[in-house]
């Protein structure tokens, strides 16, 4: 009688910015022998390392990293291609017998492999184009006068709006959860964000954001697709000489404290992430990690 091949494990680790993610991923890595799949849209750019608070040369020669520096810093990267290469390290890591752990903050890179979605065609590049050329305004026009429902897009994503354009409101299909998953997310006290947050910029600054902006922006230009991410699209105006410094410290905080606000809304609809209060109970997620590596698909 034939069987049926088990499907082998996944570790998830989700939540906001600056909540720990990537520092449990490592510590679970160790214990478990594993490797780390990054989930994130801004780590995936090379040369985006310091605004993107990047894993460390030192954290990266510890564990084993995949899918950061994947593409250049103003290249098209879409959720679908990020689900093609994610299921590729995934069956890598599984074929050298070791754990996956993917980890980040992006949403749909994330529910993309472990919900299977079917992503949709892309759109025609001619349209794209004058989609493109249009502002955020005209966009949100457009979507109004086609009857569109925005639903919980970031509407200063002018990508994503142009993509709702594109696919006339549908969305990609979902599956159910990937047998043998197991999501963890790290669910974080306000004000203690707010001060990992205000420290991690602190820290950035430190170790020379100012100088890898000043570079990219000189190098790329500010329409470049990395510049527009949390971290380096604050910097323009200081640049510009219409902001001080401090006033460019605030807008990267507000913004990485706007960006922990999306994502605790897309995470927080999803029923099957065991949540854990931080700072972590590491032996309690080690004990609730094994019973999940022991127990049958």
């Amino acid at each position: 009688m034939a069987t049926t091949k088990p499907l082998n494990p996944l570790i998830v680790i989700v939540g906001e910015t600056a909540t720990g993610k990537s520092d449990l991923a490592l510590r679970l890595a160790e214990k478990f022998n594993g490797e780390i799949i990054c989930a994130d849209s801004w780590t995936v750019r090379n040369k985006l390392d310091i605004g993107t608070a990047k894993p460390s040369s030192e954290e990266q020669f510890r564990i084993t990293h995949h899918l950061l520096n994947v593409v250049e810093p103003c290249q098209d990267f879409t959720a679908a291609v990020y689900k093609r290469l994610a299921q590729e390290a995934i069956n890598d890591i599984h074929s050298r017998g070791k754990l996956p752990i993917m980890v980040g903050g992006t949403g749909l890179y994330i529910d993309s492999v472990i919900y299977d979605f079917g992503f949709l065609a892309p759109g025609n590049r001619q349209a794209r184009e004058e989609l493109s050329s249009m502002t955020l305004e005209q966009l949100m026009h457009k979507i109004d006068e086609l009857g569109l429902i925005i639903g919980d897009i970031d509407v200063r994503n002018k990508r994503r709006l142009i993509r709702l354009i594109e696919t006339n409101g549908a969305i990609p299909s979902r599956q159910m959860l990937r047998p043998k998953t197991l999501i963890l997310g790290l669910k974080i006290d306000r004000d203690q964000l707010k001060n990992r947050i205000m420290k991690r910029v602190d820290n950035m600054f430190s170790d020379g954001l100012e100088i890898e902006v000043l570079g990219l922006s000189q190098l790329y230009g500010w329409d470049c697709e990395g510049l527009k991410g949390v971290g380096y699209a604050q910097w323009r105006g200081y640049f510009k000489g219409t902001q001080s410094l401090d006033q460019t410290r605030e807008k990267i905080i507000k913004a990485s404290l706007d960006l922990a606000k999306r994502q605790r809304t897309w995470f927080k609809r999803d029923k099957s992430i065991r949540w854990q209060a931080t700072p972590v109970n590491f032996y309690k997620i080690v004990e609730t990690t094994t019973t999940f590596l022991n127990t049958p698909a």
